[in-house]
């Protein structure tokens, strides 16, 4: 009788570990997954949850289509949204929103983010989920400051892009705006899926809570108080959940005005579990629409510094990196699917080097995530409108601008040698 209650006691203290090797971890500045090394080339899905619901732009179909596809190619790590906030009908959006006033929440939406995590697990892939946006395109930051008095929020194709973050300068500092976001934080984490009765927090097809898609202060004078809110957020998401990874979004330094040391702090912050950066060559000028061929040399060589720049900071406070957004316009500037993808999949190419040669020696760059996945979409317009399917591009920006569609055979053959690579490292 002792003995069994010693073994029942032995398997109860068992358990947890076992159920958290499934996890994905970080030990010693690498990630792990069940017991071994997790390098990886993912990608941005950031429509995924409404894809999955039963409501406006759902299509379970297609979802089950683009996941086996993406399985096939062996591209395990998605980066998703978790959902929407405000008024719908603006242009520069997307929709249906989750969030549509503080605290009241759109359920097709969270079914839909309940059914991805399921079909994620059952294919063995990771979610990484961020929770807010300092862009206009999916609510975030204007949403919580308009609800809290901040006055009307600037549309960007309107107003422009000054008079935009001009106003979402004030988040930072803005603690009632902060609050209405912590209880939605709160609230996400707290869930349980309707499908497979796991708790949020108890679901290795997680692996990362992410605070926000960009998170920016958008003005020197408030990095103080952009700092404190970051902190703030990671010690609430770490009291709430203890197995999962969390992260920033951040895009570096390119994020944080320029500064290498506000960069470095957020990152070194002891609930931040690893760092990232974002690369974009044409919207930071590196590259342009009449010369994108021509300018790739340039592209890759500013990429290479600020690559290194930021590793550099990672070997110092021991963290891993990944570059979890990049892209490269189509041949042209062209939307079409049917357009050539020459400087996109040279730009590809060596994003990926830099991240496998890395590895490979033991560095601390660990993956990437190509911005964004188009697969099977077949865009009707130019500019998104409702009834359109979701591509890789969000409703602010052109559709096919930065999409890898599912008929990018070369494109695609450059993500596939490169998963390869990340693959025999995993072992």
């Amino acid at each position: 009788m002792r003995r069994a209650i010693l073994l029942l006691l032995l398997g109860l203290l068992i358990l947890p570990l076992s159920a958290k090797s499934s996890f994905v971890q970080v030990k010693d500045g690498h990630f792990v997954k069940d017991g071994k090394p997790y390098y990886y080339v993912g990608t941005n899905f950031w429509y995924g949850a409404m894809l999955a619901s039963e409501g406006q732009g759902g299509n379970r179909a297609r979802l089950g289509k683009e996941l086996d596809r993406m399985k096939e190619m062996g591209i395990d790590n998605l980066r998703i949204l978790v959902g929407s906030d405000g008024e719908r009908g603006v242009k520069t959006k997307v929709e249906p929103t989750l969030q549509v006033e503080p605290g009241v929440y759109n359920d097709t939406i969270l079914a839909g983010l309940d059914y991805l995590l399921m079909e994620m697990g059952k294919r063995k892939m990771v979610a990484v989920l961020y929770l807010n946006n300092s862009w206009e395109w999916s609510g975030g930051y204007g949403f919580y400051l308009n609800k809290v008095g901040a006055g009307r929020i600037p549309q960007t194709d309107v107003d422009g892009y000054p008079a935009f973050m001009e106003y979402c300068s004030q988040f930072s500092t803005n603690q009632k705006a902060q609050e209405l976001f912590f209880n939605y934080v709160k609230f996400i984490l707290g869930r349980t899926n309707r499908y497979t009765h796991k708790k949020y927090v108890d679901d290795p097809a997680i692996m990362s809570w992410q605070i926000g898609n960009e998170p920016r202060a958008f003005k020197k004078e408030v990095l103080p108080d952009f700092e404190k809110w970051l902190a703030k957020t990671s010690k609430l998401i770490r009291s709430i959940d203890k197995h999962h990874l969390i992260s920033i979004g951040s895009e570096g330094s390119w994020g944080c005005e320029n500064d290498y040391g506000v960069w470095e702090r957020i990152c070194a912050d002891k609930n931040i579990d690893y760092c990232n950066v974002h690369l974009w060559p044409y919207n930071w000028s590196w590259a342009h629409k009449e010369t994108l061929i021509e300018d790739l040399p340039q592209s890759c060589k500013n990429t290479k510094e600020y690559i290194d720049k930021h590793l550099a900071i990672c070997a110092k406070i021991k963290k891993p990196l990944v570059m979890e957004e990049f892209g490269y316009p189509r041949d042209g500037f062209s939307f079409s699917p049917e357009s050539t993808t020459k400087g996109r999949d040279g730009y590809y190419k060596y994003v990926f080097s830099l991240v496998g040669d890395n590895a490979a020696s033991g560095g601390y760059f660990a993956g990437c995530n190509f911005w964004g996945w188009g697969g099977f979409a077949k865009p009707k317009h130019v500019q998104w409108q409702v009834g359109d399917d979701y591509t890789g591009d969000p409703a602010q920006e052109q559709q096919g601008l930065n999409s890898v569609f599912s008929s990018d055979e070369s494109t695609l053959r450059v993500v596939k040698d490169e998963v390869d690579r990340m693959a025999k490292l995993r072992k």
